[in-house]
């Protein structure tokens, strides 16, 4: 299984992968809020590692993590994607369909639906309204292809009996959220609707989005949208993300506008890196996907433009926007048409090249905000204009990047005709004025510890074995993980005293029982060995990181080069031999234990000796 699903384009489906050089990818971590990059992917050993949260293992152990599934789950999952038959050991109890992985059974119905509204849209004679929405919005036959556009039948149950027709059971299609059960049993959730099929970014249709076309449907909403499911949060969905992931990630841009027509009309307008939410507003989950897919980053910044009507509602979605903006390093824009058109009426109206236009003429997010805020006041009058200073400089001290804060404080004192030195003395006030502290604990009066409750013991705070305190023994754990054959049996010198901290003492040690780098297997079968040699001990986790970590040398590593980490690591341990024993030497009187004197002082030239040997060999080595 390992083998056949690629660390590296499992991983890509999720997260904007950079080369980041020995062998490596680097990308932002799902797991975990980060303005820089700490997550690697070393495609050659099939390993991921985080640096930020720690999170690390093969693809397995990333599936398992990111659809928070279990481990046969996930290896359910990984076949399905890859196409291999699983057979299950029937020694035991056999593993029912019910009690394994319901993904790759619910991601296949969804397939097969959005297969079959597709074939019913200019099939069936009822899709008529559905054919004739879509013309009138400048959407023809080869657009509805391309975006999978399909019609659900009025008929209650013509879904459920094609998906029963393909194998599914009952349960499967309940979970599915396709279909609904009543008093006479399944039915077709969506009926009499125009339907786009929702992808995650790896392109399986997991939800859909359905359009209202009959003026007698009961239900009166004008969007239904798939209910959540073990496969669909409506949350972490973007609408469009299939098409639009490598856009994003090539550009540095993704542009979030408001629904499925206006997908289909920035992509086909020339615009391919437009997404947007599903049923819900855009929050902190649907940040993050874009982050993952911009590679967003201090050093390496993109653009995020949204979209939004010139109407109360576009103004309040701006203002939600603003105030989730920093979660972004990239700079935050808003396109806003003047007629206040959407993106698919402003096609339809003026061509594809207004959207572009739209795009193009963009402008800073809190510009937008601070126009919207300074709109709710008369700035004809001194009074009110103090009133929208005060409410703007919050604006203001909001802004992430702190360069700007004068220049846009500038800009507000050219809106309200104030001096600038007063502009900027309330923009100060804003800035300082404090956080409300949190609530004092409530006194509940004294606490009594029982015998069988007894306090947790304290915490003990390791340090990262990545400290540089600890570099040189990384490094020859690394070289040992990724070139075992380049270290060999001279890796069996080494001891847990070699190694002070706890973590990598214990790699080595299980490195030992499985017989060392001189037994290794080749590939990732080396790795996947000494981790499962750790059992569940919490170092394991180091594992997966020696495994990634580039080797940062300008060619490719040799004997030499893991020669002279083993010197130096071994000179590191002499050293501290050297320093215990001069101690010693301190602590003892040479005339009342003269034999134990002269013993120690005679060990400690030879361990001089001995260290002096292990720098020439570092040194020789080119460390």
């Amino acid at each position: 299984m390992r083998e056949r699903a690629r660390i590296d384009e499992v991983v890509g489906s999720y997260v904007t992968l950079k080369n980041a050089g020995g062998g490596s990818l680097k990308g932002l971590c799902p797991f975990h809020d980060e303005k820089s990059p700490s997550f690697n992917v070393t495609p050659a050993r099939g390993f991921f590692y985080c640096f930020g949260c720690q999170e690390g293992g093969d693809v397995i152990d990333f599936i398992q993590k990111i659809d928070q599934i279990t481990f046969h789950e996930a290896v359910e999952t990984l076949a399905a994607k890859v196409g291999i038959q699983l057979r299950y050991d029937e020694s035991g109890a056999p593993i029912q369909r019910s009690q394994s992985n319901q993904r790759p059974r619910l991601v296949e119905a969804h397939k097969v639906a959005a297969e079959y509204y597709a074939e019913q849209l200019f099939g069936a004679p009822e899709a008529m309204l559905g054919r004739q929405f879509l013309d009138k919005r400048g959407f023809d036959r080869d657009a509805a292809a391309q975006f999978g556009v399909g019609f659900s039948p009025r008929g209650g149950d013509s879904l459920v009996a094609h998906l029963r027709g393909r194998g599914f059971t009952n349960a499967e299609l309940l979970a599915s959220g396709l279909c609904s059960d009543g008093q006479r049993g399944l039915y077709d959730r969506f009926r009499g609707r125009l339907m786009w099929p929702i992808r995650d970014a790896g392109g399986d249709v997991i939800g859909f989005g359905a359009r209202r076309i009959f003026d007698d449907d009961k239900i009166e909403a004008k969007y239904l949208n798939t209910a959540e499911t073990p496969i669909y949060k409506k949350s972490r969905v973007l609408y469009g993300v299939d098409l639009a992931r490598r856009e994003i990630a090539k550009g540095k841009q993704a542009v979030v506008v408001e629904g499925y027509t206006d997908v289909m009309a920035c992509h086909l307008a020339g615009v391919q890196t437009a997404v947007a939410t599903c049923g819900t507003s855009f929050g902190d989950d649907h940040a993050r996907v874009l982050r993952q897919l911009l590679l967003d980053h201090d050093q390496f910044r993109g653009e995020v433009i949204f979209t939004f009507d010139g109407d109360e509602a576009g103004q309040r979605a701006a203002l939600k926007a603003f105030s989730g903006d920093q979660a972004f390093a990239s700079q935050t824009y808003v396109a806003v048409e003047p007629d206040g058109l959407d993106p698919c009426d402003l096609r339809l109206q003026k061509g594809d090249a207004a959207v572009r236009e739209l795009i193009g003429r963009r402008v800073p997010l809190y510009r937008f905000v601070l126009s919207n805020v300074l709109s709710k006041y008369d700035l004809d009058r001194m009074d009110t204009r103090v009133d929208a200073l005060r409410d703007a400089a919050r604006l203001v001290v909001s802004i992430r990047d702190r360069s700007k804060v004068d220049a846009f404080t500038r800009e507000l004192a050219g809106h309200l005709g104030m001096e600038v030195d007063q502009v900027r003395s309330e923009v100060h006030r804003a800035a300082s004025r404090p956080v409300a502290a949190p609530a004092a604990p409530v006194d509940r009066g004294p606490v009594t510890v029982t015998s069988e409750a007894p306090p947790p013991p304290p915490r003990v705070d390791l340090p990262s074995p990545r400290d540089q305190r600890f570099v040189i023994e990384w490094d020859m754990l690394k070289i040992a993980m990724q070139h075992p054959a380049l270290v060999g049996a001279a890796f069996d010198e080494l001891d847990d005293q070699d190694f002070t901290h706890p973590w990598l003492a214990a790699v080595r040690t299980a490195m030992a029982k499985v017989g060392g780098p001189v037994a290794a297997a080749p590939g990732e079968a080396w790795v996947v060995a000494v981790r499962e040699a750790m059992g569940n001990d919490p170092a394991a986790a180091v594992v997966s990181a020696l495994a990634v970590d580039p080797i940062r040398i300008d060619r490719e590593p040799d004997e030499s080069y893991a020669r002279a980490h083993l010197a130096r690591l071994q000179e590191l341990t002499c050293l501290r031999r050297i320093a215990d024993l001069k101690s010693k030497l301190q602590r003892t009187n040479p005339i009342d234990r003269a034999d134990d004197y002269n013993r120690m002082f005679g060990e400690l030239i030879a361990l001089e000796r001995y260290r002096t040997d292990l720098r020439a060999q570092a040194i020789s080595g080119a460390l």
